[in-house]
């Protein structure tokens, strides 16, 4: 993973360092953190790798945190749960049997803060179709709706999508830092490979348009 830059207004968080991490491969979709290649290796991810440690926003601990996300032209509503790192690295995940609830990486920004926020869910698990099974029907212009703790609302567009490989996961795009108040969410997708593991990611981006 190339070394990406911190924003220049934020103060990197001391993490390790992460340059090629995965979070998600599955038994049938995308249901668990996998295990970290070395540095030299491209990253094989399910979901997402996790940004470098210069490369996360830090959020202030009194920002409200996202509560609820909902996408009214997909018909997806979910409550967020917490997503950290695991002990060895790795982004985590929403448990496989808690498929349909969508998670918000806490390593990244809050939204409607500066900078990228990441939301991840399942596209499906062994228990079957999960909260992100449609989101590659998604369009440009669609709203994405998130609620905070405190019940405030933010409303996102959608500006782009993009079905990217595992091993050419865009880091830059997804955790570079954005003066702006921007979303992603994502999720597995494609065919399977040998093992059952989803070979691609869809990508959603959004920025925010009110709140």
């Amino acid at each position: 993973m190339p070394i990406r830059p911190s924003s220049p207004t934020r103060r990197p968080r001391t993490a390790p360092l992460l340059s090629a991490l995965v979070i998600c491969a599955a038994l049938v979709g995308c249901a668990g953190p996998a295990p970290v290649p070395s540095a030299t290796e491209p990253p094989a991810t399910a979901s997402a790798p996790a940004p470098t440690a210069t490369h996360q926003p830090s959020a202030s601990p009194d920002s409200p945190a996202p509560a609820h996300l909902s996408i009214p032209s997909l018909n997806i509503r979910s409550s967020l749960m917490r997503l950290g790192l695991n002990a060895d690295g790795t982004v985590e995940v929403p448990p496989a049997e808690q498929g349909m609830t969508a998670g918000w990486y806490t390593g990244g920004a809050v939204p409607g803060g500066p900078g990228p926020a990441v939301l991840i869910g399942h596209n499906d698990t062994r228990f079957g179709r999960a909260v992100f099974h449609d989101l590659k029907d998604i369009r440009k212009g669609a709203e994405v709706r998130v609620r905070d703790t405190n019940g405030t609302s933010l409303s996102f567009r959608v500006t782009g999508k993009e079905t990217v490989a595992k091993k050419a996961f865009p880091t830059e795009r997804v955790y570079g830092a954005t003066q702006e108040s921007t979303l992603r969410l994502i999720t597995c997708d494609g065919a399977f490979d040998a093992e059952g593991h989803p070979v691609d990611n869809l990508i959603v981006y959004a920025e925010l348009i009110f709140g």
